[in-house]
């Protein structure tokens, strides 16, 4: 008899999953022919979104601030056989957002999807931080965002039409220490993004919230660190890279486009992420505690040197055999994901030289 129950309950289970499964796969939408704008996609997780996307059958849009970048991106598209419209843009400049929509109701007379991706990574210890540091990250992930968002909704809410995507952080959900520059921004595009889902509600505009966690893309190169620059390269650069805490961007990319085409409110990308989140929502204080004794036991000292250096010079100089061996991956996808690129600089009365901008 208890085995009998047994091959029920599980039978019932099964039933359930499949039905499930059926009722995912009838929600997800077919995406061919639509516009799909993506910020930030030179490199990295934008212009593996830029790809998936194409697959799908849209119409692609790419932008990024630098032309040579931008040039590079639609170049390697092409050899992965896909084609896209490449615009110069700076989404921290709204005049430069104006101009872009523009360009693309010219083009296109609509957007369908708009993925808000461009980003910036600094890496230190807040004694070494600077309000610039802080500026340009609110700049290029809060104000980029919101521009190019504000810019798109209205022709989307006359349509009743149109998906808006966020791509934020695990660090937009949860503080962590060293990134306090870009965990400010995240947490306020976060904040942002599920605020205006819920505003949007019954409009036809879907808004999706992209939690992703740490995911090989090579983007740890064109990171930038200060405080002790070595130190804060070597954690944040193993983080980045080791398969089991972090996802490949190819599988992070397609992840992505599925919870679009799902129409999901919030997406979290592996579960590591997943955990810490939920973990963080539960239990705040002890959370806390925790990443506090992690600070001390696993980060470097705090110290104020506010000059900036790029990831990729900082390997130059990482002459550690495990060390190389355990950041391999991250190397294969800098080089497989356009990563290796000149970066920008903008000069800063307190620091020799600071980053402008990364893209994931």
């Amino acid at each position: 008899m208890r085995r009998s129950h047994l091959f029920q309950g599980l039978a019932a289970v099964s039933a359930a999953w499949a039905g499930y499964t059926l009722l995912q796969s009838s929600r997800r939408a077919d995406l061919r022919r639509e516009v799909v704008l993506v910020t930030g996609s030179s490199r990295g997780l934008g212009l593996l979104l830029a790809r998936e996307f194409a697959r799908q059958g849209c119409q692609v849009t790419i932008c990024a601030r630098v032309q040579e970048e931008l040039d590079q991106a639609q170049e390697q598209l092409q050899q992965w056989g896909v084609e896209v419209f490449a615009v110069l843009c700076d989404v921290s400049d709204q005049a430069q957002v104006n101009g872009l929509m523009e360009t693309l109701m010219q083009r296109y007379g609509r957007v369908d999807i708009h993925v808000n991706n461009a980003g910036t990574i600094q890496v230190g210890p807040i004694p070494s931080a600077t309000l610039d540091d802080f500026q340009q990250a609110m700049d290029t992930m809060f104000w980029g965002g919101l521009y190019t968002t504000l810019a798109l909704l209205p022709q989307m809410e006359a349509r009743r039409s149109g998906r808006i995507v966020n791509v934020t952080s695990v660090g937009g959900k949860v503080g962590v220490p060293h990134l306090l520059p870009y965990v400010s921004a995240k947490f306020a595009m976060t904040g942002f993004s599920e605020g205006l889902s819920a505003e949007l509600s019954g409009s036809g505009v879907q808004v999706t919230t992209i939690i992703p966690g740490l995911m090989r893309t090579g983007s740890y190169l064109n990171a930038f660190f200060k405080g002790h620059q070595q130190d804060e390269f070597r954690w944040f650069s193993l983080g980045d890279n080791l398969p089991v805490i972090s996802i490949d961007g190819e599988v992070a990319a397609h992840a992505i486009v599925e919870a679009v085409r799902r129409g999901d409110r919030e997406y979290i990308l592996t579960l590591p992420a997943k955990g810490l989140t939920r973990f963080y929502g539960l239990f705040p204080n002890i959370a806390l505690r925790v990443i506090g004794w992690t600070v001390q036991l696993v980060l470097p000292a705090a110290m104020h040197n506010p000059v900036t250096q790029r990831g990729m010079e900082i390997q130059l100089r990482m002459d550690e055999p495990l060390f190389q061996w355990l950041t391999r991956w991250g190397r294969s996808a800098a080089q497989r994901f356009n990563q290796h690129s000149a970066p920008t600089f903008t000069a800063s009365p307190s620091t020799e030289v600071s980053a402008n901008s990364d893209r994931r």
